[in-house]
């Protein structure tokens, strides 16, 4: 196998996986349906913490009188971050 062929193969995964979670998080982050989203909320949860905060006020700007979701909630769990 070719030096070019190996990297291709071991480049695709490096950048297709990182570029379909973000663009699921950021589907999630921007939905106007539920912001209860399993999958949603999980990746949310994952990314850094400056990406979690924005995410969050997108949330809470689009479902500000609802629970908030998993990893968005104040120390009391009923409040927004």
């Amino acid at each position: 196998m070719s030096l070019a062929r190996t990297l291709l193969i071991c480049l695709v995964p490096l950048v297709a996986i990182p570029a379909t979670l973000g663009y699921r998080w950021h589907q999630y982050v921007t939905n106007t349906d539920s912001p209860y989203d399993e999958v949603g909320m999980a990746i949310n949860g994952a990314v850094p913490s400056f990406l979690n905060a924005w995410g969050c006020a997108r949330l809470h700007d689009t479902f500000g009188n609802v629970l908030p979701p998993l990893n968005c909630e104040a120390n009391d769990g009923s409040a927004w971050r």
